[in-house]
């Protein structure tokens, strides 16, 4: 230990062996010091030079002591002086109540007054401890260096340091990145540079963050010299985030981001590193003009992906974890690096899951079978229904299409309605397979849900999982019949049931309607049909065209007219050829009359000239 006080005229000093002070600088050993006691006696050049130190040590200074006793209230030190003094037993307590102090030590202390209340000398250790810090914490100051000292509380603004005084460290220099949490530096031992001080006020302010600077910017050159891409290094990691972490290198920091730490799924960098740990890390990009460093932990172990392929093929049942669960499916971690998905199609026959969590759980094992294996895209198609044997095979087989099945009504929608075939498997009868001939608007108007139902299979299609039923078709179809009961150029009655511009639809039974188009309303003309006609008026028309796949009839009124007037013209000439009778005689006695009406018509004439 070096140390010389303010006035510079004093010196004491402490490297091997123990010595203290004496003026002038001059330099005794404890060895020598004992020699002299022992031989007190011989020598008065001796004897005068010793009185002489004792002259020389003055109140106000900092001197060297041993302790001679260690009562309960008080430690005795001798100083070399006429007379020993004593401290207080408080100043010597440890933090743990413990006295530091023995017989034999050799303490600095303070000389405060060379007359005491007992007689003695007045000593302090206590002061002597604050000058020491106090010419530590101005020497560290000029110097740039530091001092240590432990985080003892925390303060309006920062933290209470003990570095021998009390002194101040703000929260912005509590670590190299603000902190939000003050409370964890509590407790720690560390070294500090002296920001400011005061010491008549007894102020001091210092700073953790420029200390680790320091020792930052030292070791960054070293580790620049090896920073390179691909370079595997080792790190501390700082802190953590929930996309990464980053990790002191050295005096510079890198990013190890959540998916550059396993080749496998993690929800948080906290299940890989903690604060901390030294970690093993590669560099995987360097920016050197910003300093950017991006590191990762999974690229030292081989890529699992590379040989998936060759452990797992489609086909294949094997066992997994359930690692995550989304809207559209479950991911299954197979090996340590490696997940399938089983899509929420995949996982039941007949179930129609509406989440995942309906039918897995997080971090259960199952049992599934690989569907596609695709390496380049780090992707596996998992399904879960497929260990199960299909029961849409076995609808098949028990309900061949031309069966009739009965089941309830489980639901009815706008385009049709479900009915139950089996347990978990529902057919579909369409709103167009409800009646052969009359409109359905809605299928609600014919059923409601848990009506039992009669329908024929029409269609099975096992690979989309879908039935077909058919309720109408349990009846034979009414338009078979209909080119026989209605053939062309028959006359029908019906009721008009809608208007348009390009004709008018006639109902001619319940759920049978022909059209007369607009060409076909009048024998003349028409423009506006809904002039002429109007919906529930009676009329009759002519059958003009059928089709009964098309499920159309053709009506025409002009043609029912065109006919009307035939008919009435060949009932005419018919009763005109049934009333007439005609004979020989008839004949000549005709062309007699005509001609004796000839032979008076000249005499006639010549009368009228001569007249």
């Amino acid at each position: 230990m070096n140390f010389q006080e303010e006035g510079g005229k004093e010196e004491c000093c402490v490297e091997g062996g123990e010595e203290f002070l004496i003026p002038g600088g001059v330099q005794l050993t404890s060895e020598d010091k004992h020699d002299q006691r022992a031989n007190s006696a011989g020598g008065d050049d001796f004897g005068s030079m010793f009185e002489q130190s004792l002259r020389a040590v003055k109140p106000g200074e900092i001197v060297r002591g041993r302790v001679v006793h260690v009562g309960r209230d008080n430690v005795t030190v001798d100083i070399g002086y006429k007379s020993e003094g004593q401290i207080g037993i408080h100043e010597f307590r440890a933090r743990d109540g413990s006295i530091d102090v023995k017989e034999g030590d050799d303490i600095d202390v303070y000389f405060e007054s060379s007359e005491s209340e007992d007689g003695g000398i007045a000593l302090s250790r206590q002061k002597a401890e604050q000058f020491r810090v106090w010419r530590d914490i101005e020497k560290a100051y000029e110097k740039e260096g530091a001092v240590e000292g432990t985080i003892v509380g925390k303060v309006k603004g920062g933290l209470k340091v003990d570095i021998g005084v009390p002194a101040f460290l703000p929260g912005s220099h509590a670590d190299l990145r603000p902190a939000r949490n003050l409370d964890r530096f509590i407790g720690q031992r560390a070294r500090f540079a002296i920001l400011k001080f005061n010491r008549s006020r007894g102020n001091v302010v210092v700073s953790r963050r420029a200390v680790m600077e320091r020792e930052r910017q030292s070791l960054k050159g070293e580790t620049l010299k090896v920073l390179e891409e691909g370079v595997i290094l080792e790190g501390t990691v700082k802190n953590i985030t929930d996309y990464g972490a980053f990790v002191d290198l050295g005096g510079i920091d890198g990013l190890l981001h959540i998916t550059d730490m396993s080749w496998g799924r993690i929800g948080h960098p906290s299940e890989v590193v903690n604060v901390g740990d030294k970690v093993r890390v590669v560099v995987l990009k360097y920016d050197p003009d910003r300093e950017r460093v991006s590191l990762g932990m999974k690229q030292i172990l081989p890529d699992p992906w590379s040989t998936v392929a060759e452990r797992f093929h489609v086909g294949m049942k094997v066992h997994g974890k359930v690692v995550s669960l989304t809207d559209y499916g479950a991911f299954i971690e197979l090996e340590k690096g490696v997940e399938g998905l089983i899509h929420v199609s995949e996982m039941s026959w007949t179930r129609r899951v509406s989440h995942p969590s309906k039918v897995l759980q997080p971090q259960s094992e199952v049992e599934v079978l690989i569907l596609d294996v695709d390496p380049a895209n780090r992707r596996i198609s998992l399904g879960l229904k497929q260990t199960e044997p299909n029961p849409w095979e076995m609808v098949r087989i028990n309900h061949p299409v031309g069966s009739h099945i009965t089941g309830r009504v489980k639901s009815i929608t706008d385009f049709g309605v479900f009915v139950g075939v089996e347990e978990g498997i529902d057919g579909l009868v369409h709103i167009s397979d409800l009646h052969w001939t009359k409109k359905v608007k809605h299928p609600s108007e014919l059923y409601k849900k848990g009506d039992e139902v009669e329908a024929v299979v029409l269609a099975i299609d096992v690979e989309n999982e879908r039935i077909s039923l058919g309720v109408k078709q349990l009846a034979e179809d009414p338009w078979n019949r209909v080119p026989a009961r209605y053939p062309i150029g028959s006359k029908i009655q019906g009721t008009v049931t809608s208007v348009t511009d390009f004709g008018v639809f006639v109902e001619i039974e319940e759920g049978l309607e022909g059209l007369i188009h607009v060409s076909q309303l009048s024998t003349e003309r028409v423009d506006k049909p809904a002039q002429l006609f109007h919906v529930g008026e009676k009329v009759e028309a002519e059958v003009t065209h059928v089709d009964a796949r098309e499920r159309r009839i053709g009506l025409s009124i002009k043609a029912l007219r065109r006919s009307e007037e035939r008919d009435e013209v060949d009932t005419y000439l018919r009763r005109e050829r049934e009333g007439a009778k005609f004979s020989f005689e008839d004949i000549l006695s005709e062309e007699l009359r005509l001609d004796r009406d000839e032979g008076d018509r000249p005499a006639k004439a010549k009368s009228d000239v001569d007249k």
